[in-house]
């Protein structure tokens, strides 16, 4: 029997959920400044103008991902993260289409991201890089930062 992926609506009070978060926001600060940490946690999550998604298999959950409303047309790419045990199955790009699809089906006309310049965010930034996204100045209050690399995508209306 093959065991299939389902994105949903993330329950930012499932242990399981929390656990993937708090993973996620031990490896920025493993990775980066703490002045450059702009992962979200949960109360950062749950908030009305991100709406947070997981990616699960059965009862796993893999991975997670949220799209935050900077302003009317514009949306940021949070939170997003595979589970380090399912990674390399392509579930970033199945949440990254997703968020794609929900900025589409708003209207928005452009879909923003800041993420890390170390080593290890190559593999998002080239999975970014893949469906579009192009290096930009900072957005929606974010600073220069040598720790940090800003990204936007232009959405077709």
């Amino acid at each position: 029997m093959t065991t299939t992926t389902d994105i949903r609506p993330g329950d930012l009070t499932d242990e399981r959920v929390v656990r993937l978060l708090t993973d996620h926001l031990t490896d920025m600060f493993a990775t980066s400044p703490a002045e450059s940490v702009h992962a979200l946690d949960v109360s950062g999550l749950a908030v009305p103008e991100v709406t947070f998604w997981t990616i699960t298999e059965g009862d796993v959950v893999l991975g997670c991902v949220a799209l935050k409303e900077i302003e009317a047309g514009h949306g940021e790419l949070k939170s997003m993260r595979t589970d380090a045990a399912a990674r390399g199955r392509g579930l970033g790009a199945r949440l990254l289409e997703h968020v794609l699809d929900e900025a589409a089906r708003r209207g928005y006309r452009r879909l923003s991201l800041e993420t890390g310049s170390q080593e290890f965010f190559r593999p998002a930034r080239t999975l970014y890089a893949k469906y579009g996204f192009r290096e930009c100045g900072p957005f929606a209050g974010y600073e220069l930062d040598p720790n940090s690399i800003f990204m936007t995508l232009e959405l077709e209306p």
